[in-house]
């Protein structure tokens, strides 16, 4: 089937995420952590509005010939594990052959998490811990906490990949979802303004982007703890 342009247009907006990790990849190889997230930002936004611009082009049917499935995974692989798992080992947040191992246990299992089929729920929520590895690192950058409770908390989230624990999509996971995207809009706040300010924000902001950062850990644990109370029948 012949190709359009507009389908593979929206393919190369796709694998566009793949030079915004290039490009964060080099900012973080000179230790700039403002700036590679800065890049990881503009990936991550890339990565909400492909999908949507896929479906309104049909792009299974007329760009047929590239799988979005596949390029979108490597795209999410590079920019949610690689690059993160890469950074840590220059951050200081662990000594040096702590973070590289911690890094290698990273790259290892979040390689494996996005081959897993099972990676998605019924319900939307994903299955494991998501990989989304930027998300504790800036964290971590901006409570610098003790290298034990990082070390923990990496292999505690890497662990957790292969659990049938759940965790929610802040946008495609329905229940709670009003909750959810503001607590997920609060955490892009709160995360972009410790970045800005080279992770020593205020005080308050430290702790709305740690309650934020506990509501995306565990809420899709929580909704597996409280089961949803069936919809009572029309009368």
């Amino acid at each position: 089937m012949k190709t359009k342009p507009a389908a593979f247009l929206v393919h190369l907006l796709t694998g566009s995420g793949a030079a915004l990790a290039l490009l964060a990849l080099i900012a973080a190889t000179r230790g700039a952590w403002p700036v590679m997230f800065g890049w990881l930002v503009v990936a991550l936004i890339v990565d909400g509005i492909d999908g949507p611009l896929a479906r309104r082009v049909d792009i299974k049917r007329n760009a047929s010939n590239w799988d979005g499935v596949i390029l979108d995974l490597v795209v999410d692989y590079l920019t949610y594990v690689f690059i993160p798992a890469y950074a840590l080992i220059y951050t200081g947040l662990l000594p040096w052959h702590l973070g590289m191992v911690a890094a290698l246990f990273i790259a290892l299992t979040g390689a494996m998490y996005f081959a897993d089929v099972r990676m998605k729920a019924d319900d939307n929520c994903f299955v494991g811990f998501p990989a989304v590895w930027q998300m504790p690192l800036l964290v971590f950058l901006t409570f610098n906490p003790p290298a034990w409770v990082t070390a923990v908390s990496i292999l505690g989230m890497g662990l957790a990949q292969f659990t049938w624990a759940k965790f929610v999509h802040p946008v495609r996971t329905v229940r709670w979802r009003p909750v959810t995207l503001a607590m997920c809009l609060a955490w892009v706040v709160f995360g972009g303004w410790s970045v800005w300010n080279h992770f020593e924000p205020p005080m308050l902001v430290k702790l709305g982007l740690l309650a934020t950062s506990l509501w995306l850990l565990f809420a899709g644990i929580l909704m597996q703890l409280i089961p949803e109370r069936p919809s009572r029948p029309a009368p």
